[in-house]
C-alpha cells in the first residue's frame, strides 16, 4: 500500500469516529430500502433491477462528482450513509481499503454487503505487468505486497450478469414482498446484456485487427479476455502513473508500426499527450486516437444527459466497430 493510501485510511478512520458520535444504534424511521453504491455500474444495475420500485427507495452513488475510483476517499456524510443503509455495494480492490473501517462502525447490523471481486470469485484476475508496460515506482523498487486484483470487473458483460444476479438476490432478501419484481427486472436486463455481449462477440470474431494498443492505463483486461483481444498499453488499469518513459513510448510506437495499427486508444478524460507522443514516434505518424469508456466515474452531468451502463458499453462497441469492424 502506498503512503498516500495509508494516509487516506487514517483520515477515514478519523471521519468514522466523528460521524458516529450521537448516532447510537438508532434505526431509520422510514421503511425505504436504502442502497449505497461506490461506482456507476453498481448504481445503474441497482436502478435497473429495482425498476419503478427505485422511486420509493434511496439509492446513493458516491462517485457522482466524477472522481476517479482510485483516488476517492469518503466524506463523513458518505460514511454515515453507508453505516445506516440496507445494502452496500463496492468493488473490493485496493482502492477500497477504507471500506473495512467503515463497515466496522455501521449502525445497521442487518446490512447486506456485496463485494464485486468476491462475487466473481475465481474469475477475478490479478493485474499483470505485460511486456512494454511501465511499472509503479514501488514495484520497480522491489517492494513486495500481496496480489493486486484488477478492479475493473464491470467491463465484462459476462461479469455484469453475475453481479446483477447477486444484487437481485440481496434486494429480494431485504424486501421479500417485491422479490418477484426484482427477478422479472433482472431477467429483462440480462436479456439486454446478452444481446450486447453477442454483438461484441460477432465483432471480435470478424475483426480485422485483434490487438488493441493503449497510450494510457488499460482497464479493459476482463473485456479483452472475454473476446480474445490481445493488447499493449502504457500502464496497468489501476496505475497512478501519468507520465510514460521514453522506453514505454518507443515500445508502443514500435508495436503500432509492427502491426500496422491505424488507431491508438485512450480512456475518457485523458489529455491524449502520451498517445500523441507515441504517434509522433511511429514511422507514418498518421494514426488516429480513439476513446473507450471505462465507466467507473460517470458524473451527475453525464447521467442527466442520458448516460447509462448499456449506452456507454454500446458507445465502446461503436468505437471498436469503426476501427476494427
Amino acid at each position: 500500500m502506498s503512503i498516500f493510501k495509508r494516509f487516506g485510511v487514517l483520515i477515514v478512520s478519523t471521519l468514522i469516529a466523528f460521524s458516529c458520535i450521537g448516532c447510537g444504534s438508532e434505526s431509520s424511521s422510514t421503511s425505504k430500502v436504502k442502497v449505497v453504491c461506490t461506482i456507476f455500474p453498481e448504481y445503474e444495475w441497482t436502478l435497473e433491477i429495482m425498476g419503478d420500485l427505485a422511486d420509493d427507495a434511496e439509492v446513493t452513488y458516491l462517485l457522482d462528482n466524477g472522481v476517479d475510483l482510485h483516488s476517492y476517499q469518503p466524506t463523513a456524510e458518505d460514511i454515515m450513509k453507508i453505516g445506516s443503509c440496507d445494502l452496500f455495494i463496492y468493488v473490493g480492490g485496493e482502492s477500497d481499503e477504507w471500506v473495512e473501517d467503515a463497515l466496522k462502525e455501521a449502525t445497521n447490523k442487518k446490512m447486506k454487503v456485496i463485494n464485486l471481486l468476491d462475487v466473481i470469485g475465481d474469475s477475478a484476475k490479478e493485474e499483470v505487468l505485460k511486456e512494454g508496460m511501465q511499472g509503479e515506482e514501488e514495484e520497480e523498487e522491489g517492494e513486495e505486497e500481496g496480489p493486486e486484483y484488477d478492479e475493473h470487473v464491470w467491463l465484462s458483460l459476462k461479469n455484469a450478469k453475475v453481479l446483477c444476479t447477486e444484487i437481485s438476490d440481496k434486494l429480494s432478501q431485504i424486501d421479500k414482498d417485491n422479490a418477484k419484481t426484482y427477478k422479472q427486472n433482472l431477467e429483462s436486463y440480462t436479456a439486454k446484456l446478452d444481446e450486447l455481449d453477442g454483438k461484441f462477440k460477432t465483432l471480435a470474431d470478424n475483426a480485422s485487427e485483434k490487438t488493441l494498443i493503449f497510450g494510457d492505463r488499460f482497464p479493459f483486461r476482463y473485456f479483452a479476455d472475454d473476446y480474445g483481444f490481445d493488447y499493449y498499453a502504457a500502464f496497468v488499469g489501476c496505475s497512478a502513473e501519468t507520465e510514460a518513459s521514453f522506453e514505454t513510448i518507443a515500445f508502443l510506437a514500435g508495436k503500432l508500426d509492427e502491426l500496422s495499427c491505424d488507431t491508438i486508444y485512450t480512456i475518457e478524460n485523458s489529455d491524449g499527450e502520451i498517445a500523441r507522443s507515441i504517434i509522433d514516434s511511429t514511422k507514418n505518424k498518421d494514426q488516429r486516437i480513439a476513446v473507450l469508456e471505462s465507466i467507473q466515474s460517470v458524473s451527475k452531468e453525464e447521467m442527466d444527459s442520458g448516460a447509462t451502463y448499456l449506452s456507454l458499453m454500446e458507445k465502446n462497441y461503436e468505437t471498436l466497430k469503426a476501427d476494427i469492424g
